[in-house]
């Protein structure tokens, strides 16, 4: 039996985007009563907890992720005595709730923020990042905002610039400020008593900046841009050297470690958007003193081959040490993976091959919602765009709406996520996939995903066993996990042609119950399209 202490090791996490999940008062927005009505249907998925994206008070410039309060939920999603009951119903079904800290910048209308601007000698005066102009008026430095355009903004009460890494609306936190950076863990110490699980903390290595603002340097001329942001986005056009993944970082996150050590059994994930982001990973989960797990974009990008998946894997092999990934193909600030990596695919056999893949690596996973319904990205009109980041880099890059658009929950006008028009379309394909269809349908893909759960639940090897490649020709993927006396082969085809290999360790026999099929003669193994192979080893 697995210790309920390190119940994230391995676990599985599913993602919930609170305005999308489901609306409980026909406002047309979700909110925390409609997930706790929903909490059943997670709990049958066969995961380990959620992730609730932000549902704290904000005026929702970027959608919760500028925070006014960080001890209180926004009306719009219900009250804390809301919270408290999603709280106890998810607990009474067994799952764990992890919460979105967003702890690296507040919104503008934050009280602190407010403060701080009035001018340069109150008590929260260097509680966010202010920097005189050059001499001849212009920002500080060429730091840039992920959200495009300059880092800075300039205010006039103080006649200093501040610091944002998003948008103007979301100053960033000076975590050179010792009050600053407690006033945060409180905030943190708040909901633990409450009783959440852990959290999930947003740009994670955004907390520091070059205390002497030093320039970034362009990305040289020909290397990668390894950032997930788009491409036409010039903030991938630097090397983020000065402005985030600062190495005082370190001692932050030892900080948060010994708080969260205070509650046996809470955990921490990480984001990390990074230059090296794999290198990061292991850097801020390795020697278990700082981030418990952390997830980079490696899997949320375009590249999806085999040979792409088995450099990643190999890349933080090298790297990693005894640090812990958390993986995942989608989530609320990409493009739905089934567009993104299978939209030339099979709908229904290519997301399921994918998911057997994520499921199977060494780490733990993040699951979003509406993947387990196969949902393509969602076609969102121009004059219906919401994301901030879609609209100022439309057409070349559409924004995050696709991937947040309502759960399809039935195939009703509006998915049974609403009595009303909701707060972005509902796609009609989605309504095709929706959970009513699904759910009694054993060959939907939403039951494929529940058998792939049971299975990874049901062989210890496949959530805390150690991982090694082994080579299986380019066009598959294949690695062996082991956990104590259980060792076994796993190998994926994720293309749509029969692939036919050569097994490179005597196998005893093909596991079952995870729903693909596959033949083997003596060493020889043939693999259909989208399917997995599943052997103990001998």
């Amino acid at each position: 039996m697995q210790d309920n202490t390190f119940w994230w090791r391995g676990g599985v996490i599913y993602q919930i985007y609170p305005r999308s999940f489901m609306d409980s008062n026909g406002d047309g927005i979700g909110d925390l009563p409609g997930i706790t009505a929903k909490l059943d249907y997670v709990a049958e998925l066969g995961v380990d907890g959620i992730w609730l994206s932000p549902f704290f008070t904000s005026p929702m410039k970027d959608f919760g992720y500028d925070i006014s309060d960080y001890r209180d939920v926004d009306p719009m999603f219900g009250s804390l005595d809301d919270f408290k009951a999603l709280l106890a119903r998810a607990h009474e079904l067994g799952l764990k709730v992890i919460i979105d800290q967003v702890i690296s910048h507040t919104s503008d209308q934050h009280a602190w923020f407010q403060e701080s601007r009035q001018d340069r000698d109150n008590a929260k005066a260097d509680w966010f990042v202010w920097a005189d102009p050059k001499p001849d008026g212009t920002p500080p430095n060429n730091w840039l905002s992920v959200f495009g355009g300059p880092a800075w903004t300039f205010d006039p009460r103080r006649r200093q610039y501040y610091l944002h890494n998003f948008l103007s609306s979301q100053p960033d936190v000076n975590f050179h400020s010792s009050e600053a950076r407690q006033a945060q863990l409180d905030g943190m110490r708040f909901w633990l008593k409450l009783g959440v699980d852990g959290f999930r903390l947003d740009t994670v290595n955004f907390y520091y900046h070059d205390a002497e603002l030093r320039n970034n340097p362009a990305v040289p001329s020909g290397e990668s841009k390894t950032l997930g942001a788009p491409d036409a986005n010039p903030y991938t056009w630097q090397r983020h050297q000065y402005d985030i993944s600062r190495p005082e970082n370190l001692s932050f996150l030892q900080q948060l470690r010994a708080l969260m050590d205070e509650f046996p059994g809470a955990t921490t994930v990480g984001e990390i958007g990074d230059d090296k982001p794999l290198e990061r990973m292991a850097e801020y989960t390795a020697g278990g003193d700082k981030l418990h797990m952390a997830y980079t974009f490696d899997l949320l990008n375009t590249p999806h081959s085999a040979a792409y998946i088995r450099e990643v894997i190999e890349r933080f092999q090298r790297l990693a040490g005894d640090a812990w990934p958390c993986w995942a193909l989608s989530n609320h600030d990409v493009m739905r993976s089934r567009t993104r990596w299978g939209e030339r695919e099979d709908p229904y056999a290519y997301p399921l091959v994918t998911l057997a893949m994520l499921l199977s690596l060494r780490g733990s996973v993040c699951l979003y919602q509406g993947e387990e319904l196969g949902l393509p990205e969602a076609e969102v009109p121009y004059e219906r765009i919401q994301d901030p980041y879609g609209k100022v880099l439309w057409p070349d890059f559409k924004g995050r709406d696709g991937c947040r658009t309502p759960m399809p929950w039935n195939d009703a006008a509006q998915a049974g996520f609403s009595s009303v028009e909701p707060w972005l379309p509902v796609d009609p394909r989605h309504r095709e996939l929706a959970v009513a269809r699904q759910h009694d349908d054993p060959a939907s893909l939403l039951n494929g995903v529940r058998r792939l759960l049971n299975f990874r639940r049901a062989h210890p090897a496949l959530f805390d066993g150690a991982l090694e490649l082994i080579d299986v020709g380019n066009e598959l993927l294949g690695f062996t996990r082991a956990h104590d006396d259980e060792r076994l082969l796993c190998v994926f085809n994720l293309s749509g042609e029969t692939r036919i290999t050569t097994l490179p360790l005597a196998v005893d026999g093909a596991l079952d119950g995870h729903g693909f099929s596959s033949t083997r003669n003596g060493d020889s193994l043939t693999l259909p399209p989208y399917q997995a192979a599943y052997f103990r080893l001998a």
